[in-house]
């Protein structure tokens, strides 16, 4: 077994490392392998996410987008961004990568926020 502190950075680990070599790396192989560590991470991630998810699911509000492209939409952002720092040729392509970043990492923040069990209290017998 791992523990838990090991346990629960792995994902953001496999994110961070993704991206960073689809950002840094010019190697085809090398951006390919950290394509698929960027995509298993996310899923992973998403698979965390929904089972702390503690609102129940009538009180969900339905989006336009399929629950399966609406989990992965920070992380489409975060690809995006990668790919704009990659062939950034100019201060505004940047800017655009730089603030598509944000905006996904504030998206990861909101559901975060939204998705912590409830520790049950402790009552005491006696």
């Amino acid at each position: 077994m791992i523990t838990r502190s090991i346990y629960e950075v792995l994902p953001t680990s496999y994110l961070i490392l993704g991206s960073s070599t689809i950002a840094l790396n010019q190697e085809t192989i090398a951006v390919s392998l950290a394509l698929v560590v960027f995509i298993l991470g996310a899923k992973i991630y998403n698979m965390r996410s929904q089972n702390r998810r503690t609102d129940p699911s009538r009180k969900r509000k339905h989006g336009m987008l399929p629950i399966a492209i609406y989990d992965f939409v920070p992380f489409i952002y975060i690809l995006s961004s990668m790919l704009f720092f990659r062939f950034a040729n100019s201060a505004l392509v940047s800017s655009v990568g730089i603030a598509l970043l944000c905006y996904a990492l504030y998206i990861l923040m909101q559901r975060a926020n939204y998705r912590k069990h409830l520790q049950p209290l402790n009552h005491k017998l006696f």
